[in-house]
C-alpha cells in the first residue's frame, strides 16, 4: 500500500482490526517484484491499494506485474475510476480480482467538463489569456460565441460521469441525447438515447466523451464521427486521450468543422502534442478532473472500503465489469 494523502487516518478505521498494513518502500520496478518471492516483505500479501502515483516507482501494472505476484494477492484496489494503467486480462487470469473507484470522482469530473463547455462555447480561454496580456477583449470574438441555453450535447457514454453531467447542463438548459453500450433504463426523461451513434452526432453541437480506455475505445471518435458532427461542433474530454484519434481531430480544427476542443486529458500525458497549442480557441487543462482534495480523499476512502469488504465478505462491491464478464466462480 502507498501512504495516503487525504485518509491515512481511514486506514486505520477500515483496516486496523482486520489485516496487517505493509507500506510501499521499494525503490523500482525489480526491488517490487522480489519483494513478492518466498521471503519476500510482500509474499503473503491478500490485497493490494495502488495509486497513479505508484507509477513513478514501479510503473504501470502491466501483465510482468501482475505475473509477478505472489498466488496469496487475490484483490487489487486501484484508486481511480479509469483503471487502463492496470493490465485486467492479466488480473482474470491469474483469478486476481480488480475494483476502482466508481462514484467518487463522478462530481469533480462533470464539473471539469461543465467548464470546459462553458469555456469552449464562450471562448473565455481566449479572452482571459487575452486580458493577461493586457491587451482586454480579442476583436471579433462575439462572432465566434454563442450562448448555451438550447444547444444540443450529446453524452457518449452515460455512466456515472455522463449522468453527473448531463444533470448539471440542465441549468441552462440544454437538450440531452446520448449513446451508450445500451439504453440506460433508469436514465432521466431528459436524456434522449440514440441506438446509432452517427444519427446522434449529427444533432450534436457539443460532443463530451466519458468511456474508457480500453483496446476497443483507442481511436474510438476518429475521422467519421468527428466529421459526421454538425459543422463548428465542439468536442469535449474528460475521459482518455487515446479515445481520440488526435490527428483527425487536429484535422477539423484546422479546416474548421470543429469551432473548439475543450481537453483535459490526453494521449501521452504529461506531454501535450505541440500543434495543439497553435490553436488559441480551444481550451486545455492539464488533467484536472479530480484534482481537489475532496474528491481526492473520497477516492482513498473507496478504494480502501473495497479491500474492506473484500476482507469481510469476500467480494468488493466495485469490481471491475471485464470480472462481472468474466462469469468466474464465486461471483
Amino acid at each position: 500500500m502507498s501512504r495516503m494523502v487525504w485518509a491515512q487516518e481511514d486506514v486505520e478505521r477500515l483496516l486496523g482490526d482486520i489485516a496487517d498494513v505493509v507500506y510501499l518502500d521499494s525503490k523500482n520496478r525489480s526491488e517490487f517484484l522480489s519483494a513478492f518471492q518466498p521471503g519476500g516483505k510482500f509474499f503473503d500479501v491478500v490485497g493490494i491499494y495502488r495509486d497513479n502515483g505508484s507509477a513513478d516507482i514501479i510503473g504501470v501494472f502491466d501483465k510482468e506485474i501482475i505475473n509477478g505476484l505472489s498466488s496469496s494477492v487475490k484483490w487489487i484496489a486501484h484508486n481511480g475510476a479509469g483503471y487502463d494503467p492496470i493490465d485486467v486480462h492479466a488480473c482474470v487470469a491469474r483469478g486476481i480480482y480488480l475494483s476502482n473507484t466508481p462514484g467518487a470522482v463522478d462530481d469533480a469530473t462533470a464539473t471539469t467538463a461543465l467548464y470546459l463547455l462553458i469555456s469552449t462555447m464562450r471562448q473565455y480561454s481566449i479572452a482571459e489569456r487575452s486580458l493577461r496580456a493586457l491587451q482586454w477583449k480579442p476583436s471579433g470574438l462575439n462572432t465566434k460565441t454563442h450562448d448555451i441555453t438550447g444547444r444540443t450535447v450529446a453524452i457518449l457514454g452515460l455512466g456515472g460521469i455522463g449522468l453527473r453531467f448531463a444533470e448539471l447542463v440542465q441549468a441552462f438548459p440544454m437538450r440531452v441525447i446520448y449513446h451508450s453500450r445500451r439504453k440506460v433504463e433508469d436514465a432521466p426523461a431528459y436524456c434522449e438515447y440514440f441506438e446509432n451513434v452517427e444519427e446522434m452526432l449529427t444533432q450534436a453541437d457539443v460532443l463530451s466523451l466519458h468511456v474508457p480506455l480500453r483496446a476497443e475505445t483507442v481511436g474510438l471518435v476518429g475521422e467519421k464521427w468527428i466529421r459526421a458532427l454538425k459543422p463548428g461542433a465542439i468536442i469535449i474530454n474528460t475521459a482518455r486521450g487515446k479515445v481520440i484519434d488526435e490527428d483527425a481531430m487536429i484535422r477539423a480544427l484546422e479546416d474548421g468543422h470543429l469551432s473548439s476542443v475543450g481537453l483535459d486529458v490526453f494521449p501521452n500525458e504529461p506531454e501535450v502534442n505541440p500543434r495543439l497549442l497553435e490553436f488559441p480557441n480551444i481550451t486545455l487543462l492539464p488533467h484536472m478532473g479530480t484534482e481537489n482534495q475532496d474528491s481526492q480523499r473520497k477516492m482513498e476512502v473507496r478504494a480502501l472500503q473495497n479491500l474492506r469488504d473484500y476482507f469481510t465478505t469476500g467480494m468488493g462491491k466495485d469490481l471491475v465489469i471485464e470480472w462481472k464478464n468474466a462469469k468466474k466462480p464465486n461471483l
